[in-house]
């Protein structure tokens, strides 16, 4: 080893910095050969003044010359001494500090001692004698050695031996990567060799090393965690004497920090979405191989379908099979352990580990899998394929949340040897705690959506018929956001004298709360509907009830507020005229498409959409040519993530024009066919219209004179009519009908009067004159001589109503026809 004389010169300076201690070394003869700065500060005298004078000149008094003298000599049989004694301060003033010697090896068989020195002004009040610094520095946590230029060992103390297990004699004399072969081992040896070169300190240098069999106390996959810290040892006239290191074993603390940020990722890679399924298989694939090897997740029948869970779950007829595999992932591609694939049923023998966590909802740990266990015993598929995979280590984790048992995690190591301790369960229930939270979420949203979806299914017309008046079929496509269904709606509403109301909305917002308004919406625009209100004069009250809901959504605190605010547009086609009159509320407009192909949106007042307030509404009457499709649709047709609507409008015109003639279920799929390849965003509908029109064969009106006289007249008009139609069964009805209607008119109301008669899918009878008032049904007392008119009429039809017209008013009803046999 080299001595103090042999050690090359550096300018550097803070040797002795790092570690708070004066050090100096001496050689054989006791002569100071080395000084460092704190032993400087200690005592006074510089490394020019100390170094080549004997040691004992800088020692207060007799005996503590003697000590030194008894620790030379107790130091050649014990290798290093301990004790206080007293120093000489350069101003003559006594310092008791606490010296610690230990020999260095020399060249040529000579000893160096390496001197250091605390002061005991700062130290406490305990004894501090030599037997008593000498347990506090072999039972120091910190591990200190000194290495020489060439980065040989030259002394060290007792707690690094404790850290990595090395003893003294296997590490005196040799290198770091001579003990410790490795990468880590050379890339320590080069931080030493830069402290050298620099003489700049480094502190607190992690470093990882996988020890030697039997040495590592943790974990031999990943080694010991250690804290180092350098520094240069010069002499006086700076000369490098070597370096210093100190060590701590951090190996718990660089396990936590690695485990917070594996849950930290875990947290970000696992419930990404909210499907159950895939979060299932997640949270397989992100603990493989960092925690286990083969891991599964098996969840319950009812978490995948959005369904309660029970509290717990339990064995029958010594199966449980109410599991469905959400997950499995293995070291080995394609994961040729599992039995099942993702999406089977899973199925576990009872009793169990997998049935114990079940009913307990606790984990199960077991370090050494016994394949001559007893639940093994009953179950020979899993026990042979333990023994073919090397399967030897088992956990089973609960996966629960908010007080429901959503399945189990299994996981297992086969090739790695470690058996799972207590550390690797509870990090494995804080991960699948963590998933479990993703996974009950996942399973609320898919409860929610399926509920939404069947709102939305239950409120949605389950058929459409336009009946004399168009042909109609229909699209809707749910959006694929994880926001739910949205609040679209469309309906086809027979109105009186054969014409039809179409209709399509969109209610603001996701969810259960937007279908449950999409539905009260609907119910509305029908009960409007059947009043026979004009277009404009519907959406004016549609949107008086969208602000009624809103006022309600205000004054509701939680999650049961419902969404307000929608757009809207709303058709009547009328056959006999061919006219079709329109009225929108912040909706896009219909697109016209003409028997020839000739694609137009018409230019309609847009209005402003329901709830906002202040709204009024302007409706416009076309006259369309029979064989005209009408294309009513929502923007989550016409508008992407990457188009605006006027590209979506041209793409939608473009399918229509293709194929005007054609199948309207063909049309409405070219026109589905057309949209993104992309997830939709929001949801899209389509409603399509091919007009048609009643002719004269199925319409005859006449003009009556506003006389009382008229009435038997307009009966035979009536009879005569319907003989023609071959509807002599509904003669009697009908001219009482006509009667009553005739005379009401006559009698309450102002000429010009009509009687019109329409045979489509019923018979319709129709009175009109130029009188707005009301006609209402009577009770009629059986002394009464009149008043049982309407009264009759509800009787002996189908049903009955009014309508006003910017001429007056209609008053109608309806019969049933025979079936044609």
């Amino acid at each position: 080893m080299a001595t103090g004389e042999d050690m090359a010169p550096n300018a550097g300076s803070g040797a002795g910095q790092t570690s708070g201690a004066a050090v100096a070394i001496v050689d054989a003869i006791g002569t100071v050969v080395g000084w460092s700065q704190v032993a400087e500060r200690l005592v006074g005298f510089s490394a020019a003044d100390a170094v080549g004078r004997s040691a004992t000149e800088v020692l207060a008094a007799p005996e503590d010359i003697m000590k030194a003298s008894a620790c030379a000599e107790q130091g050649r049989t014990e290798c290093d001494w301990s004790g206080v004694v007293g120093l000489r301060h350069r101003d003559g003033s006594r310092l008791d500090v606490t010296l610690r010697a230990c020999p260095l090896a020399g060249q040529g068989g000579r000893t160096h001692w390496l001197v250091s020195a605390t002061g005991m002004s700062g130290t406490s009040s305990w004894p501090v004698d030599g037997t008593g610094m000498e347990s506090l520095l072999s039972s120091a946590p910190i591990g200190i050695a000194v290495r020489d230029p060439e980065l040989r060992c030259t002394w060290v103390n007792d707690a690094l031996a404790l850290q990595d297990g090395l003893t003294r004699e296997e590490r005196l004399g040799r290198r770091l990567t001579e003990v410790l072969p490795g990468s880590e081992a050379e890339k320590v040896e080069a931080v030493m060799r830069q402290v050298l070169e620099s003489g700049t300190p480094i502190v607190d240098h992690a470093y990882r090393v996988c020890l030697p069999d039997g040495l590592d106390r943790t974990d031999p996959r990943r080694g010991n965690s250690f804290s180092t810290s350098y520094f240069r040892l010069e002499d006086a006239q700076g000369h490098t004497l070597g370096v210093c290191v100190m060590s701590v074993d951090v190996t718990d603390r660089q396990r936590a920090r690695e485990r917070l940020a594996f849950l930290s990722e875990a947290s970000t890679r696992i419930g990404s979405t909210l499907d159950v399924m895939r979060t299932g298989q997640e949270l397989a694939d992100f603990a493989v191989p960092r925690i286990a090897e083969y891991v599964t997740v098996d969840l319950a029948e009812s978490v995948s379908l959005g369904e309660e869970s029970l509290a717990r779950l339990g064995a029958t007829n010594g199966l449980v099979s109410s599991f469905r595999r959400a997950g499995v992932a293995s070291i080995h591609e394609g994961a040729p352990e599992s039995h099942w694939s993702r999406g089977e049923q899973a199925f576990v023998p009872a009793p169990s580990p997998f049935t114990h966590v079940l009913t307990s909802g606790r984990s199960h740990l077991e370090p050494v899998l016994d394949v001559r266990s007893a639940w093994l015993g009953q179950d020979p598929w899993r026990s042979e394929t333990i023994r073919k995979y090397g399967m030897h280590s088992l956990m089973v984790v609960p996966i629960h949340a908010r007080g429901a048992v959503l399945g189990v995690a299994a996981f297992m190591r086969m090739d790695d040897p470690a058996p799972f301790e207590a550390d690797d369960l509870l990090f494995a229930e804080e991960l699948v705690s963590r998933a479990a939270l993703a996974l009950d979420n996942a399973r609320r949203y898919v409860r929610e959506r399926t509920a939404a979806f069947a709102l939305q299914r239950n409120l949605l017309p389950r058929r459409l018929t336009g009946g004399d008046a168009v042909e109609v079929a229909s699209r809707y496509l749910p959006a694929d956001t994880e926001d739910g269904v949205g609040g679209d709606w469309f309906d086809v509403i027979p109105l009186s004298g054969a014409r039809v109301a179409l209709v399509v909305g969109d209610v603001v917002g996701h969810g259960i709360n937007a279908a449950a308004t999409m539905g009260r919406l609907r119910t509305a625009v029908h009960t409007l509907a059947n009043m026979d209100l004009a277009p404009d004069e519907l959406l004016a009250h549609l949107d008086d009830t969208v602000d009624r809901l809103a006022e309600e959504s205000t004054d509701l605190q939680d999650d049961t507020a419902v969404a307000a605010g929608a757009t809207c547009l709303y058709a009547v086609y009328d056959p006999v005229t061919r006219h079709c009159t329109m009225a929108r509320a912040g909706h896009p407009p219909p697109a016209i498409i003409a028997p020839q192909g000739q694609v137009t949106f018409p230019d309609l007042p847009p209005g402003l959409p329901l709830g906002v307030g202040m709204a009024s509404f302007e409706a416009v009457e076309l006259e369309l040519p029979e064989g005209c499709v009408l294309a009513f649709y929502t923007d989550g047709l016409v508008e992407t993530r990457d188009q605006d609507i006027d590209a979506g409008l041209c793409r939608l015109g473009g399918a229509l024009a293709a194929q005007p003639d054609g199948p309207l279920e063909e049309l409405c799929s070219a026109v589905v066919d057309t949209l993104p390849s992309q997830a939709q965003f929001d949801d899209a509908t389509l409603l399509l219209a091919r007009t048609r029109s009643l002719g004269p064969t199925q319409v005859v009106s006449w003009e009556l004179p506003n006389e009382p006289v008229v009435v038997g007249r307009a009966r035979a008009l009536a009879a005569g009519q319907l003989t023609e139609w071959g509807l002599e069964e509904l003669a009697a009805t009908t001219e009482l009908i006509v009667s009553e209607l005739v005379t009401n008119a006559i009698r309450y109301g102002a000429a010009p009067v009509t009687l019109r008669l329409i045979r489509h899918q019923v018979l319709v009878c129709e009175v009109s004159d130029a009188s707005d008032t009301t006609p209402r049904m009577r009770h009629a007392r059986t002394t009464d001589e009149g008043g049982r008119g309407l009264f009759i009429v509800e009787r002996v039809s189908r049903r009955r109503g009014t309508r006003y017209t910017a001429e007056g008013k209609t008053v109608w009803a309806e019969q049933e026809l025979k079936p044609a046999v």
